[in-house]
């Protein structure tokens, strides 16, 4: 199975993202205790044609991504009340964990695939890096949702360059722009 220019294989797991109250006091949380970084910030994000449970969206919400060695982070900071795949985890569990970032080189085959085996889709959005990501819901006794991001060039171009960033990173600029 190829890797992306970050170390991850394609069709496997690239990022681990949790839903946080305030994104500038976690990235705080694990430039400081856990030694990752540094983090690109996204001040707003909607996505591109959102559509949350069949809907269109109006969910916004503050992003951060870093590496932790060859694993992506991502931090996610709900920014309104609107109905999205952020507020329903949230009011569920609280903050936290929320998904687990699977690299999709066929996006429609994967969520057909996880349909298949009883997941819902519950949110589809194209975003920066080109394509399109999907969370699919395998219900409540799951530990969170399964996001695949599609693998396009330019993911594997700008994840490999936060990657770089953080490799040998001296502490310097610890909060970049996305």
């Amino acid at each position: 199975m190829p890797e992306f220019g970050f170390g991850q294989p394609h069709g496997g797991i690239i990022q681990t993202a949790f839903i946080v109250p305030d994104i500038r006091e976690a990235i705080a949380l694990w430039i400081r205790d856990l030694k990752a970084g540094p983090f690109f910030f996204l001040e707003r994000w909607k996505g591109d044609h959102p559509v949350y449970r069949g809907q269109p969206s109006q969910a916004e919400v503050a992003i951060a991504m870093g590496f932790a060695g060859h694993m992506q982070i991502e931090l996610i900071q709900p920014l309104d009340d609107n109905p999205s795949v952020y507020k329903e985890v949230k009011d569920r569990r609280g903050y936290g964990f929320h998904h687990f970032g699977v690299a999709s080189s066929d996006i429609e085959a994967d969520i057909a695939r996880l349909q298949g085996e009883g997941y819902s889709l519950a949110f589809r959005a194209g975003v920066p890096t080109g394509g399109d990501v999907a969370y699919m819901d395998g219900g409540p006794d799951k530990p969170g949702m399964i996001e695949f991001i599609q693998a396009t060039s330019g993911m594997d171009q700008g994840f490999t360059a936060m990657w770089q960033a953080a490799v040998g990173w001296d502490g310097s600029d610890p909060i970049r722009e996305f």
